[in-house]
């Protein structure tokens, strides 16, 4: 199956989960608004989240991949056996022991990660019992994810990809019919994570039987591969998840930031996410086991043509992803929240700080393209490098600019966090880039000069559009929830049209999105 193809159907899958994630947090509105309740739930979804995207999506799947794949090439299918039998008994080993530690310090890690809940003891009493609940979500996740390693290493990336739909379902279900039979209504929403995490793992396991993976965990800390993986991973777990630690700082400070500051950077941050899970982690989920298979069959100019490729296709979708999230920041978050408990207000907010993440969006999805050209070459100390540098720059631009919005008496700070972790994302993106230049990695194909030239004349007739077409935000309040989304449908259906037909009229050929295998 063709990278683009393979692209493809993890964006389809991956479409899917995030548009029930839309309908997740639009159910989360309308019952829960923004307020204490949903700040403690967000903080205790967010802590479990972060680890699962810091090691079950970042480093451990980074790591997994790559010594897989040099198994598989052997040829041998009871070697990958073996190395999947002693992952999964080591990895579920030590999850289980973090997962124990991390349920009886719940009140320490919310101490830890909200300190501005501490003086709130609803607040805090809150995420803290929440917490307790969601923490098993990571040991759950992360062998999901150790199983949907296996998956995509051999090709069948739409099962993994699919995976998520099964906790946006589980949370919908439990704000819907949970919710209500519980004294705390916001608790029955830490329960469908916990629920969500069992599920997803249990659905791959019947997809690993076909491909006679079944999973039959042993005790192997000290096996060589296991050890590899380990050395791999430890660094990697910084340089894979910048953003994943800006964004969990910037929710720290946001924590001493006026009640809602939490949601609404959780709610702009769901919205920036789309794009970037759709398209960005979908192309870095199908090129790192192929970059990892020509790397192990010595294949460095096929590698480099692979990396210039995706770098591409990064262009050509990324930057009108971002342009249009932009530029429709408010329209999307009227349309899918303001409802009952999420205020107009809210969307104001919430506006300010989508806006902000916009602008980093092309930033974070180079992130996800360029980080693979380092773990599939086994080169977790590079990223590690770059990452420090970013997540130290996003922490300072982070007081700077919260600063900057109290000295000047500008509403929005919570939008001051998110503008810092855009700009340490291009520090990232950059650092990497040049990187892997340096290093002979990556071979620019001749072609660049006239393709910024092409994306350039149709990002400006697509913005022309959007500025001519666009409502006023208050005939956006104005109507109705079906007409704000037939608005919004025909907005997007019709700059994306504009997008691609001028791509075609300046001379963009769909062969290049095949240039790559």
């Amino acid at each position: 199956m063709s990278l683009l193809r393979s692209t493809a159907t993890v964006g389809v899958m991956t479409l899917l989960s995030r548009v029930l994630g839309f309908v997740r947090d639009m159910v989360f509105a309308r019952y829960f608004g923004a307020g204490a309740g949903t700040d403690a739930f967000f903080i205790a979804f967010k802590i479990p989240n972060f680890l699962r995207r810091l090691f079950a999506e970042g480093a451990f799947s980074q790591a997994f991949v790559p010594v897989l794949s040099e198994y598989k090439e052997s040829g041998d299918h009871e070697r990958v056996q073996w190395l999947s039998d002693r992952v999964a008994g080591t990895l579920g080993g030590v999850l289980l022991l973090i997962t124990t530690i991390g349920v009886i310090a719940a009140p320490v890690l919310v101490m830890i990660f909200a300190p501005g809940f501490i003086g709130d003891e609803q607040k805090y009493d809150l995420a803290s019992d929440m917490l307790r609940i969601t923490f098993p979500y990571i040991l759950f996740i992360s062998l999901t994810a150790f199983a949907g390693g296996i998956l995509n290493s051999y090709g069948r990336f739409a099962i993994p990809a699919f995976t998520p739909v099964l906790l946006n379902l589980s949370l919908i279900a439990a704000a819907i019919w949970l919710a209500p039979l519980m004294d705390r209504p916001i608790v029955a929403l830490a329960w469908g994570v916990f629920i969500a995490g069992v599920a997803q793992l249990f659905f791959q396991l019947p997809f690993l039987r076909q491909l006679r993976l079944s999973p039959r965990p042993r005790w192997g800390w000290r096996d060589e591969g296991v050890q590899k993986i380990l050395k791999l991973m430890l660094p990697a777990i910084f340089g894979s998840s910048v953003a994943q630690i800006n964004l969990l700082f910037d929710t720290l400070i946001a924590s001493f930031l006026v009640t809602g500051s939490v949601s609404w950077l959780y709610y702009s941050d769901r919205l920036m996410e789309f794009p970037l899970g759709v398209f960005g982690i979908a192309l870095a989920t199908v090129i790192l086991p192929s970059l990892s298979q020509k790397h192990a069959r010595e294949e460095p100019e096929a590698f480099g043509r692979t990396l210039d490729w995706a770098l591409r296709l990064a262009l050509l979708i990324g930057l009108p992803a971002a342009v249009g999230l932009f530029m429709l920041a408010g329209p999307i978050l009227t349309t899918l929240f303001q409802y009952d408990q999420f205020l107009v207000s809210d969307v104001e907010m919430a506006t300010l700080s989508l806006m902000a993440y916009a602008i980093g969006l092309p930033g974070f999805i180079l992130i996800k393209v360029l980080a693979p050209g380092f773990f599939a070459r086994q080169d977790t100390r590079t990223p590690v490098r770059i990452g420090v540098i970013a997540m130290a720059a996003n922490m300072v631009l982070n007081v700077l600019f919260v600063l900057a919005f109290y000295l000047t008496d500008t509403p929005g700070a919570h939008a001051g966090l998110a503008l810092a972790t855009a700009t340490s994302a291009f520090i990232n993106a950059g650092l990497l880039f040049r990187a892997l230049k340096n290093e002979g990695v990556l071979h620019i194909q001749p072609g660049w000069g006239q393709l910024l030239m092409q994306v350039t004349f149709a990002l400006t007739l697509m913005v022309g559009l959007l500025l001519f077409v666009n409502a006023a935000p208050q005939q956006w309040l104005a109507w109705g929830g079906i007409e704000r989304m037939l608005q919004l449908l025909l907005l997007i259906v019709a700059s994306v049209s504009v997008y691609f037909v001028a791509l075609g009229l300046a001379g963009v050929r769909p062969s290049i999105l095949r240039s790559s295998t």
